[in-house]
């Protein structure tokens, strides 16, 4: 089972659970106020180990429109298949605007329907 470490905390979590919904199965109210889809970048965090190497077109597209390429990941979009070490950097904790609502509730595979890109790659293209 792959281990996610937040904020210095580790868990074990299942094989293949998107990022989202692992982090906020350890208590960590993480925004997810689209409900997943990549369109709102509440989810976002910030990788300390064990960044994937891919990310969906859906997330580079929203990452690249929000000028948070090369900052931030959106949990939303991430699958945990390794161990990994992450930040959240919206929490219903830090967003008293929230009232406590993170957002509805993601679906348990990355949606919209993934299209992994190498980040590689889409480092590339940013610096050309």
């Amino acid at each position: 089972m792959p281990k996610i470490t937040v904020d210095g905390k580790t868990y074990e979590v299942e094989e293949g659970k998107r990022l989202v919904l692992a982090i906020e199965s350890t208590g960590v109210k993480i925004g997810h106020r689209c409900g997943g889809f990549a369109k709102c970048t509440t989810c976002r965090v910030e990788f300390q180990e064990g960044e994937p190497d891919t990310m969906t077109q859906a997330e580079y597209h929203r990452l690249v429109q929000r000028e948070l390429f090369g900052h931030a990941r959106l949990s939303c979009q991430i699958v945990c298949d390794h161990d990994m070490s992450v930040h959240p950097l919206l929490t219903a904790d830090i967003m008293p605007q929230w009232n406590g609502d993170t957002g509805p509730a993601p679906e348990t595979t990355v949606t919209p329907l993934a299209e992994w890109l190498p980040i590689e790659v889409l480092k590339v293209n940013e610096e050309t």
